[in-house]
């Protein structure tokens, strides 16, 4: 394959990758609500029970780092304190809200 054909195909699916995010369904993830809670349950709180456990564990790591920055914190706020808000404060098969007021979950709630 050319290098200007390559070229192309890469700028080609740069330019359609955002247009995936924007299709995305804010009601379910699978299409199904139940299906959302078996998920849920099964596969994405355990990996949050477990990033909160080892965002708790590397924040006591990083102590001897943060103390002397004054970014303590921060550090606990962004390995502990999301993980365990989207592990234990979110209704059951909702990916989309987090916490008592229903925030939007990730990178938009900072």
């Amino acid at each position: 394959m050319s290098k200007r054909l390559k070229a192309w195909f890469i700028a080609l699916v740069f330019a359609v990758t955002p247009l995936s995010g924007i299709a995305e369904d804010n009601d379910t993830v699978t299409g199904d609500k139940a299906t959302d809670m078996v998920v849920d349950l099964v596969v994405v709180r355990p990996l949050g029970l477990a990033a909160t456990v080892i965002g708790t564990v590397l924040t006591v790591v990083a102590l001897p780092f943060t103390l002397p920055g004054g970014n303590v914190e921060a550090s606990a706020r962004e390995l502990i304190v999301r993980p365990a808000e989207y592990t234990f404060n979110r209704p059951l098969g909702e990916f989309h809200r987090c916490g008592a007021d229903r925030h939007p979950c990730g990178m938009s709630d900072r």
